[in-house]
């Protein structure tokens, strides 16, 4: 008798449970999808340099849902699509607004002729009237080029140079172009020694030779000048 007794308080306190958890799931669910909660706005944490308000209209518009059920992280996405934009974060804001976060690419250079790499050595693909250096080489050197870029170049400033194009061959050789037009071969290896050997060679070689084009830093103890009137 008492055994039956237990197992009926038992069971009550279960069904008195499920509906309790029944009740607040259906409360809750009607809570979220009330119109109070629909989406009405998208604040940008501060005001894009690149990207347009139509692109970011346009992904806008294809969020569904409200304020609770809206997918951040596929909202994300989509604007990590958009070609100027590096990293996105997506934020609700209660009761009706989400915050947008954007960090856009910097250019530092054109690449390959058809893309971009930023300031990070990441190639994308955007359009720009930038007047910017050009790299070539295959994409998984963009970062090894990038930094040899700035470190090249902080390397030229006691000439008041620098770099307009450079290029790192499959075989990993150097190439670089200087903003008079001249042109630097600094081969596979010792790229750093060479260069800072015709910097310091530059005015009592290279300056007093008209017409020089092409230097040829592929020496061990020296260099080759190729001028209008001949190698040298």
């Amino acid at each position: 008798m008492w055994a039956d007794a237990t197992r009926v308080r038992a069971l009550t306190k279960l069904v008195l449970g499920m509906s309790a958890a029944w009740l607040l799931w259906f409360g809750m669910n009607y809570v979220v999808h009330l119109p109070a909660f629909a989406l009405r706005a998208v604040e940008l944490t501060a005001a894009p340099g690149h990207v347009t308000a139509a692109q970011l209209r346009t992904v806008v518009e294809q969020v569904q849902g409200n304020f609770f059920t809206a997918d951040l992280r596929r909202t994300r996405q989509s604007l990590e699509q958009l070609p100027w934009v590096r990293r996105a974060s997506v934020h609700r804001k209660f009761p009706w607004l989400l915050q947008v976060e954007l960090e856009e690419h910097v250019a530092l250079a054109s690449w390959n002729q058809t893309d971009l790499v930023n300031t990070n050595g990441e190639v994308f693909h955007a359009e720009t009237d930038e007047r910017l250096p050009a790299f070539s080489g295959e994409t998984h050197h963009s970062r090894q080029i990038a930094q040899a870029y700035g470190e090249m170049n902080r390397q030229l400033q006691p000439l008041r140079r620098h770099i307009t194009q450079i290029a790192l061959s499959p075989r990993l050789a150097w190439h670089i172009e200087l903003d008079d037009g001249l042109q630097l071969a600094l081969g596979r290896e010792a790229v750093s020694e060479r260069l800072a050997r015709f910097v310091r060679a530059y005015a009592s070689s290279v300056a007093t030779i008209p017409g020089v084009r092409r230097v040829d830093l592929r020496y061990r103890d020296g260099f080759a000048v190729d001028a209008a009137g001949g190698a040298a």
